[in-house]
């Protein structure tokens, strides 16, 4: 019995998209982290809440763009294959 080489390489693209998405949750550790972080800092010296709270931002943007980077590819496995055509 063998198996047609598209479908596994359909298989292998969900699969690869699934273990992709798994880098969402190194973000959203990493932004709760530095939330948490900045509400310390901020009740330890609330007069510096604005530069706490700019770099704050600036971070989590940053960690965030690793979860979207994965979701890219992602997509990109599930959706536009570039692989599927080449079997």
């Amino acid at each position: 019995m063998s198996i047609d080489p598209k479908a596994f390489v359909a298989g292998m693209s969900a699969l690869g998209a699934g273990l992709a998405m798994i880098a969402g949750i190194g973000p959203g550790i990493g932004e709760g982290y530095t939330a948490g972080q900045a509400c310390a800092a901020i009740g330890r010296q609330p007069e510096a809440q604005g530069d706490i709270t700019r770099t704050m931002i600036l971070g989590i943007a940053m960690a965030e763009s690793t979860g979207i980077y994965a979701l890219v590819v992602a997509l990109i496995l599930l959706f536009a294959n570039p692989f599927v055509g080449q079997f």
